[in-house]
């Protein structure tokens, strides 16, 4: 049975992703809530509204803001998320897959999230912050293909695949690529 999240528990060792809104939705509006780190959180009966200078990790939840916007500016940010958006976290279950993007941006997303594919392989906590940063590395730089021959965005995907669809840690991907 899957889990319920509202007011009450959305805080709770829990995954999100936010979509990034004006701050004019909730101008003029009080928060129901202020976090010790000066969050404020304005509830809705479908969703929370998120105004805060940090993302990523708060508290003992991972919540990411998602946005349209190239520019990702400092400073304080309204984001708003579903109840149905809010799955559970863990350090010891597999419950996170890896997304590259058009962009070539590498995200972690949960498996509750409605795009998820039995076919990507699936990591705990640590693992997927592991690979995620690999992955990036990957991206970012041509260095690590001198030592292979072919194409370097050829080997890119094969390394890729290897780790986000097979589960490969990334020696284990690179030693593939040799053979």
């Amino acid at each position: 049975m899957e889990k319920t999240y509202g007011r009450s528990n959305f805080h709770k060792h829990t995954f999100c992703v936010f979509d990034e809104k004006p701050l004019q939705d909730v101008a003029g509006t009080v928060p129901h809530y202020k976090s010790q780190s000066g969050s404020s959180y304005f509830f809705r009966d479908n969703g929370v509204y998120r105004l805060s200078d940090h993302w990523g990790r708060a508290a003992n939840c991972k919540w990411r803001l998602q946005s349209d916007s190239a520019d990702k500016p400092r400073g304080m940010r309204l984001g708003f998320a579903l109840w149905s958006s809010f799955h559970p976290d863990n350090d010891t279950d597999k419950l996170y897959y890896i997304d590259v993007d058009a962009q070539g941006q590498a995200h972690y997303q949960h498996k509750g999230h409605a795009d998820f594919s039995e076919a990507k392989a699936l990591f705990t906590a640590a693992e997927v912050t592991k690979r995620i940063r690999e992955i990036r590395s990957i991206l970012d730089s041509d260095a690590w293909s001198r030592h292979y021959d072919g194409d370097p965005e050829s080997l890119r995907t094969q390394l890729i695949h290897s780790i986000t669809v097979v589960g490969m840690t990334l020696q284990e991907a690179r030693i593939r690529l040799l053979k």
